[in-house]
């Protein structure tokens, strides 16, 4: 099992084990970890740009992710999350689920995190 971390997280932004990358938990934030400004929409590509740097580096693509989870603040956000989800995610277009979230860390509006094969 490796853990793949840039050492300022107290998680791994991956775990991978033999066939599968599980990816952590997204949110729309730079390299520094600051919020990008912007709405659902510019974070919503952050959060996809995230992912497929995670990807990337763990030897992997969005080509080979199986499975999307989407954690959205406010469920009114979902025509305007999915119009970027649907031009970023390459077809054929993984599983997903997307669920509203209580809340999430630095009250973000969105979250998403894969699974993916490599």
């Amino acid at each position: 099992m490796l853990y793949l971390n840039t050492g300022y997280l107290a998680v791994a932004h991956a775990t991978k084990i033999p066939g599968l990358i599980f990816v952590s938990g997204q949110v729309p934030v730079d390299s520094e970890g600051i919020v990008v400004p912007g709405g659902i929409q510019e974070h919503t590509a952050q959060c996809i740009s995230n992912l497929g740097n995670v990807l990337e580096v763990a030897g992997s693509s969005w080509e080979k992710v199986v499975k999307v989870n989407i954690y959205l603040k406010n469920m009114d956000s979902f025509t305007s999350m999915n119009e970027i989800y649907e031009k970023l995610i390459p077809t054929p277009k993984p599983a997903r689920t997307c669920i509203q979230a209580g809340k999430l860390p630095n009250d973000v509006d969105i979250e998403i995190e894969a699974i993916a094969a490599y």
